[in-house]
């Protein structure tokens, strides 16, 4: 089991956790938007530790922001395997075809 996967199954055990000992329960208890928002906060601070050509910084944001991501796919049901088959999916296409073919909104 490699960090990503353990670190799911941490997060599906803690999600149903005391909020009061448990920050991904926590999390659970204020719901999608305080996640999806962590997840934004996360990204931006990636990109700010980028352009400061910080590459521990840059580092620790990206860990920080999986570990938002994953919790916020583990509130909504979607596991690691799923977004692996995804990428799976896409393996060969070039970025610009795979954009090309996405329905018109």
């Amino acid at each position: 089991m490699d960090a990503l996967d353990h670190l799911e199954s941490v997060i599906a055990t803690r999600l149903q956790g005391d909020p009061a000992q448990s920050y991904v329960a926590k999390l659970h208890a204020r719901g999608v938007p305080k996640m999806a928002q962590k997840v934004g906060e996360e990204a931006v601070e990636c990109v700010i530790a980028a352009m400061a050509d910080d590459r521990d910084g840059l580092i620790g944001e990206a860990a920080d922001l999986l570990f938002h991501l994953l919790v916020l796919l583990a509130e909504k049901r979607i596991t690691l395997d799923e977004v692996r088959a995804e990428l799976t999916r896409r393996d060969g296409l070039s970025g610009i075809a795979e954009k090309a073919a996405r329905p018109k909104e």
